[in-house]
């Protein structure tokens, strides 16, 4: 945890307390005069449009009334070689941050480096993937079900029967690994499941759509595609591929995905599927977190924060009007926003502060000041999952429970 005698520097007139409200640091008197804090945003995969919305969150963040005045942040990306980002955790400790936000590349290869940041005094909080060592903190999705309940929703739609494809995210991730052993907790339930084709993809659009395509070809016969992020390039190569009955596909929040489950002609080709997967508001809510922990010694009971699965069916797509996620839309015009754009990087409850400008520009939303984050009970404990979250621990007996829809019998 941060030292607490920094915390008393803070000239805002602010009550140190658990989850204690930000609102009323907008118009402080002495803000010229408060401590910033020197905060290192670190990414190490940064190939894609999730990656870039859930870093413009933070940065959203940084800039928007009061942070703007407690904030000084700074932004790394090291790529996806695990030593390149523990060399960057190196010289941010040793430049004396006070905070790391992160995306990790290893779940267990940066333990050193964080540990080492925690005993300088350094809080250090990772999003939608996450790390074995038990000091940092974390706001992720992983042990919500992605796997298990898209894998269901696909044999379901399928009626326990046909040839899918396994389009994989990156290989060797964590990430990808919890996602594809959920689904085959359920695939395995299924004989006359048969996977025909199994290939990586890097969450990348244009990467799925290349393999999906060569898959295509491969295997014409094709009833269904589980996806992970890039699913908008699973779309695009079943249209290219001129076939007229289109396959179901189950996979993540991708704008494009949202607008192609909605889209009648589609669906008269037989297309179906459900939107759900990693949402980048995870690293807006760990953000706010790590800044309610240095500001207002906001205490929590756990460590590991797991952010609710997003669940969107073709019935329940809902195009918006303005420029924000509410009154129940989901999704843009493809006027507004590109294909790959990621519409879960909002969240009305905990990021209420964030709009397109945000999500696409790093900009603060004109007018809008920090939210406080609900009390503690808002938040749930993610599951203990061996070599993602934990080690030497024991994952709970119904880890692939299903949450999202029944399973199939026939």
């Amino acid at each position: 945890m941060f030292k607490t005698g920094s915390l008393k520097r803070l000239a805002l007139g602010l009550v140190v307390g658990a989850g204690l409200a930000l609102g009323g640091l907008g118009g402080a008197a002495h803000a010229a005069d408060a401590k910033k804090y020197k905060i290192y945003l670190s990414l190490s995969y940064s190939g894609n449009a999730w990656q870039s919305e859930a870093a413009n969150i933070v940065k959203a963040l940084a800039a928007t009334p009061p942070y703007d005045k407690l904030v000084d942040l700074k932004e790394v990306i090291s790529g996806t070689d695990v030593q390149a980002q523990i060399s960057a955790y190196e010289s941010m400790i040793a430049d004396g941050a006070n905070g790391i936000i992160s995306f990790p590349i290893s779940s267990s290869g940066l333990n050193k480096a964080i540990r080492r940041g925690c005993k300088k005094g350094v809080l250090i909080w990772v999003y939608d993937g996450m790390v074995t060592e038990p000091c940092a903190y974390s706001v992720s999705y992983l042990g919500s079900g992605f796997g298990e309940n898209t894998a269901q929703y696909l044999v379901n739609l399928l009626h326990g029967k046909g040839n899918i494809f396994l389009s994989r995210g990156v290989a060797g991730n964590m990430v990808d690994k919890r996602h594809v052993d959920g689904a085959m907790s359920v695939f395995k339930k299924y004989p006359d499941i048969h996977i025909v084709a199994d290939y990586y993809a890097n969450w990348d659009d244009q990467t799925t759509q290349l393999e999906t395509a060569k898959a295509l070809a491969a295997h014409p016969d094709v009833d269904g595609i589980f996806a992970q992020a890039g699913e908008d390039g699973a779309i695009k190569a079943m249209i290219a591929s001129g076939r007229q009955k289109l396959p179901f596909l189950t996979g993540e929040n991708s704008n494009g995905f949202r607008l192609a489950l909605a889209n009648p002609d589609y669906q008269k080709r037989g297309f179906n599927g459900v939107s759900s997967g990693s949402p980048p508001a995870s690293s807006g809510v760990a953000f706010k977190l790590m800044m309610e922990q240095l500001v207002n010694g906001r205490k929590l009971p756990f460590h590991n924060v797991l952010y609710p699965l997003p669940w969107t069916t073709a019935e329940e797509v809902k195009i918006c009007t303005g420029d924000r996620i509410e009154n129940g839309c989901n999704a843009f015009p493809a006027s507004k926003v590109p294909d790959s754009f990621v519409t879960q990087v909002f969240n009305e409850k905990w990021l209420p502060e964030a709009s397109l400008v945000s999500a696409l520009e790093g900009k603060p939303t004109p007018g809008a000041t920090i939210q406080p984050l609900p009390g503690n009970d808002n938040f749930q404990q993610a599951p203990d999952m061996p070599g993602i979250d934990c080690n030497n621990c024991t994952p709970p007996a119904d880890l692939y429970k299903l949450t999202k829809v029944k399973p199939f019998n026939g």
